[in-house]
């Protein structure tokens, strides 16, 4: 806890914001006092979450922790048309798929920062594909809880305890049939990470570039779209956000919550 609370300050310390004191302990106080909380009454997430907005607004906790990491001055939208014909499209009742690469555990709550001033709508409504660790780890949890996820097991992992394979697959199978269920009712709009992962460098030049998709995954969103009786459509969406919560750079590596400077970032 000491780490992330230093990791934190650090970095919000970097921002030059002559508050960042008061936004350090008012930040670290809440999510302190969360992350006990579930402790104590560990919560479980169901198949389809949606965010819990009161009586403690979880949603806005997560927002007012990560926008001190965000230097919005040099972070960059692009193809912002294409998100007012997005909300379009769902005012019409139609649904929205984002396939997406996935950089950070905070990607849902980046997404929603850059998007809260011209696209409230999407920026709070978005349902994001949502793997096991964010629902499970202690530190996860409480910015989880204040976003509309669909809970899956990464295939990737599935038999990293072979005894659970099981189980994992009953549970992603009762979570295709939410998602099901909420595309037949229209108007949403669902984030997917098709590489089931996390970006990473590559080892030998240190460049960055988006892991390969997995093309069962977006197969499986067409056909779901195709099934659903309503009009549905796809789009990419690429982010650039990694320097905020940087991943390991092995997989399965257990991770340190590390934040990293002050930073702008990109989204198109």
């Amino acid at each position: 806890m000491e780490e992330v609370y230093q990791n934190y300050r650090n970095a919000v310390f970097q921002s030059g914001d002559p508050a960042a004191v008061g936004v350090v302990l008012s930040n670290m106080t809440v999510a302190f006092d969360h992350w006990l909380l579930d402790v104590e009454d560990p919560f479980v997430f169901e198949p389809y979450h949606k965010a819990l907005r009161e009586p403690f607004d979880y949603y806005m906790f997560g927002e007012n922790y990560i926008r001190p990491l965000i230097d919005f001055r040099n972070s960059y939208v692009g193809n912002l048309s294409l998100f007012y014909e997005i909300e379009e499209k769902l005012k019409q009742g139609h649904n929205v798929v984002l396939i997406s690469n996935h950089q950070t555990e905070a990607d849902p709550i980046i997404i929603s920062l850059l998007l809260e001033k011209t696209n409230p709508h999407i920026a709070e409504n978005m349902i994001f594909v949502a793997g096991d660790r964010v629902i499970t780890d202690p530190l996860c949890k409480p910015f989880s809880m204040g976003r509309n996820l669909l809970c899956v097991y990464s295939k990737k992992h599935m038999y990293d305890i072979p005894e659970l394979a099981e189980m994992k697959r009953k549970a992603n199978t009762r979570s295709l049939k939410e998602m099901a269920l909420l595309l037949r009712g229209g108007s949403k709009i669902v984030w997917i990470a098709a590489s089931g992962g996390r970006d990473r460098p590559d080892p030998f030049t240190e460049e960055w570039y988006p892991a390969l998709f997995d093309s069962s995954s977006v197969d499986n969103m067409r056909r779901l779209i195709e099934h659903s009786g309503t009009p549905g459509h796809v789009y990419p969406l690429a982010l650039l956000c990694y320097d905020i919560m940087p991943p390991p750079r092995q997989k399965k590596k257990l991770e340190k919550k590390e934040l990293s400077p002050f930073m702008g970032l990109d989204y198109q």
